[in-house]
């Protein structure tokens, strides 16, 4: 059996005559740059996520670019966020020519460590110079929201949300209040790459925020910083939602909680199944009574040093898997520059986990078949 880390086409497929419809309108309309479709989904999105703003912009790695930018931040300042994650979230920050001060993660989450974060507010030599807090709600688990808003009362710090792995997901507060991800930074990102849980069939990216002025430096900063055509009032760059990615994704909207509860249906699948191995050697993600996880991606720790073995044991079996992340942001050449010291939970995270398929097309069948790998794997050699 062939199982795929990820198969966009699943999904194609079911919405095909819906999708191919909304392409047709868009080519015969003449309309392909920021037209009537990015409008209405910036609309339904802003709606979605309970902000009053949204801009699409080209990617999901402009989104953050932009968004650090339009707070002025630059060189001589310093931002915090997570090593462990995708690229863009320390580039975004020395692109603008900020120092990126990494702080480690809480190893049952895999997300960045609020505790560590509060530290460096507050001992940090030049903690004055700290302009922001980057969060990363990592695999679609959030980070969380009620800290982070007493964190900026508290520091007098900008956050900007990285959702790239998160739309849809919420935390729970103390009081039962529900706010989702990107609803309560200044400003928040998310990406629409093609394998995110709401993916276009190409880039796309947008910014979040409730802030008028910086909605308004966001809008003019994609389009060359110019209000009017022809008219620049600052030095922006090209950066534009696409006319087709966002009727595709107006599409793909309408059916993005009924993915998030497939989604979720997979990873207690997934749970079940391991748990029931007992492998002292695998550990599966970690629940959380305050939170909804949409699981963007569904990691599990491998120990012992059979991370890399047991993943290309599943590889010649036709399973594809993935790790993410193979190195820390810390670890990066193009960073050495900075000198940054080690990060124990990140480097550990780093040798030991391994991404399982996971997506709403995704069959039982197939998830068993991922699981009876995994259990042929450690007996084998009678492992772990």
């Amino acid at each position: 059996m062939k199982v795929p880390l990820f198969d966009v086409t699943r999904q194609y497929h079911e919405l095909r005559d819906e999708i191919l419809h909304v392409v047709d309108e868009v080519l015969g309309s003449g309309r392909y740059i920021m037209g009537p479709n990015v409008e209405d989904f910036e609309r339904q999105m802003s709606s979605y996520i309970g902000v009053k703003h949204a801009i699409g912009v080209a990617n999901g790695s402009d989104a953050l670019y932009i968004a650090v930018r339009s707070l002025g931040i630059s060189e001589g300042d310093f931002v915090v966020t997570t090593a462990f994650s995708f690229f863009a979230t320390a580039s975004c920050i020395t692109r603008n020519g900020a120092i990126p001060i990494f702080v480690d993660i809480d190893p049952k989450t895999f997300n960045i460590d609020l505790d560590r974060v509060e530290e460096v507010l507050r001992h940090h030599p030049q903690r004055e110079k700290i302009k922001a807090v980057i969060p990363v709600h990592l695999f679609g688990r959030t980070v969380d929201l009620e800290r982070l808003e007493k964190m900026r009362s508290d520091f007098g710090v900008k956050i900007i949300e990285d959702c790239a792995q998160s739309v849809g997901s919420y935390w729970i507060y103390s009081n039962g209040k529900i706010k989702k991800s990107g609803s309560v930074g200044d400003l928040s990102t998310l990406s629409f790459f093609p394998t995110k849980n709401l993916g276009a069939c190409g880039d796309g990216g947008m910014i979040l925020t409730s802030d008028d002025q910086l909605a308004d430096f966001c809008r003019i900063f994609r389009v060359h910083g110019a209000r009017k055509k022809y008219f620049h009032e600052i030095e922006g760059v090209n950066s534009r939602l696409d006319e087709l990615q966002a009727a595709i994704l107006r599409v793909k909207l309408k059916y993005l909680e009924r993915y998030h509860e497939k989604r979720i249906k997979i990873a207690k699948t997934y749970d079940e199944l391991l748990k029931s191995l007992d492998l002292e050697c695998v550990e599966t993600p970690q629940a959380h009574d305050d939170l909804r996880c949409i699981f963007h991606q569904y990691v599990i720790r491998v120990k012992k040093n059979h991370r890399d073995s047991l993943k290309q044991y599943l590889s010649a079996k036709g399973v594809e898997t993935a790790v993410y992340y193979p190195l820390g942001l810390h670890q990066q050449r193009c960073f050495s520059q900075f000198k940054f010291q080690p990060l124990e939970n990140t480097e550990r995270a780093c040798e030991e986990v391994l991404a399982l398929p996971i997506f709403p097309e995704l069959s039982e069948t197939e998830i068993e078949y991922v699981v009876k790998c995994i259990d042929e794997y450690f007996k084998e050699a009678r492992r772990c």
